[in-house]
């Protein structure tokens, strides 16, 4: 399993259907609803990208095998934010790097390999130091520039072979 995002296809394929393609391509996608906040330039305007591209996972979800997870950062935001949504239990991260590792891992559970909190703390670890050098390796101003985003999914499997023993077993 692998992280994907549109800016790993290029092309002249438009955004939305890049999104579509990969929708299909994965088992699983995660919706992390907690930047749908209104922007600082007039006018203040939210972004629904995230939303959206849920709806789209849900739709997908219905005719297929696909499972999508809703992440939150504080609890109760969603079923004021997106109400349709209600019975839908989403991931709550609190907006901390360990809050999502242990949303991740919850929302996994069924899997066969199943980290626990210290391997996914120092492969976290492992990709922050990767990111940083990534990013100056490549000259990247974003790490979602198709090329750093790349090396950086690379790195994060090295470092999950090598931090989580199981995944080495399901190879």
């Amino acid at each position: 399993m692998s992280p994907r995002a549109t800016v790993e296809l290029s092309g002249s394929q438009r955004r939305l259907d890049r999104i579509i393609e990969l929708l299909r391509s994965c088992r699983y996608s995660f919706h992390d609803l907690c930047r749908v906040t209104l922007d600082r330039v007039p006018p203040a305007t939210p972004r629904f990208n995230m939303p959206f591209e849920l709806g789209l996972a849900i739709a997908f979800s219905q005719e297929s095998k696909h499972e999508w997870f809703v992440f939150e950062a504080r609890p109760h935001r969603l079923t004021k934010s997106l109400s349709d949504l209600n019975g839908t239990d989403p991931h709550i991260h609190r907006d901390r790097p360990e809050g999502v590792l242990r949303a991740l891992a919850s929302a996994l559970v069924r899997e066969r390999a199943r980290p626990s909190a210290t391997q996914l703390d120092e492969v976290y670890e492992d990709v922050s130091r990767a990111a940083q050098a990534i990013r100056r390796g490549v000259h990247a101003e974003s790490l979602f520039d198709a090329r750093a985003f790349d090396e950086l999914v690379v790195a994060g499997r090295i470092s999950a072979q090598r931090r989580i023993p199981a995944l080495r077993r399901l190879g």
